[in-house]
């Protein structure tokens, strides 16, 4: 499989763990999702907000990028997110909403990229203010990296709220081939 067939698996993947968890987490309700559990941004709220943020400041990055202009061009109206840890949505439902507007997103921009893209490099500044000028696919990893790295966190706040996540594995989204 191709790069860009790989980031297309990762979009799908990505689009459908996202589902899994907002159905598996919606029904603990807003005061369940906001408890402070410990974790790094505290509640599953915080955590689901978190995604949503760095994807949100890693896409507008992205759309810098020559490549990828059209195909992130409705993030223009989009604002900028203040800090990692913010919090764009004022409950659960808004917030599910946002991640599924942004997952179609994704799901129909990374098809469309070329290896050309995926060959240049992106400069951008991270929230530190720090200059980083690297290869644009191997951004796109760390970007699905990164959504599922915090998704285990999700998973793992899930089940010790009592809820049974299932399945998690890339490997159900991977066709078989006869």
């Amino acid at each position: 499989m191709s790069e860009i067939g790989n980031l297309t698996l990762m979009a799908d993947y990505n689009r459908w763990m996202n589902e899994q968890l907002y159905a598996l987490a919606a029904p603990l309700g807003e005061v369940a999702l906001r408890e402070d559990r410990g974790a790094f941004f505290s509640s599953l709220f915080g955590t689901f907000s978190h995604i949503l943020v760095a994807d949100i400041i890693w896409l507008k990055r992205f759309a810098r990028h020559p490549g990828c202009g059209a195909g992130l061009a409705s993030l223009d109206r989009v604002a900028w997110p203040e800090a990692l840890d913010a919090q764009p949505c004022a409950d659960f439902a808004a917030l599910r909403e946002r991640r599924g507007e942004l997952d179609a997103l994704i799901a129909g921009w990374v098809p469309g990229l070329t290896p050309a893209d995926l060959d240049q490099a992106l400069a951008y500044t991270n929230m530190k203010g720090e200059p980083g000028h690297r290869r644009f696919g191997r951004l796109l990893l760390h970007f699905f990296n990164h959504q599922t790295h915090h998704r285990g966190q999700i998973t793992t706040l899930l089940s010790q709220a009592g809820v049974v996540v299932g399945v998690t594995d890339l490997l159900v989204r991977i066709p078989d081939q006869d």
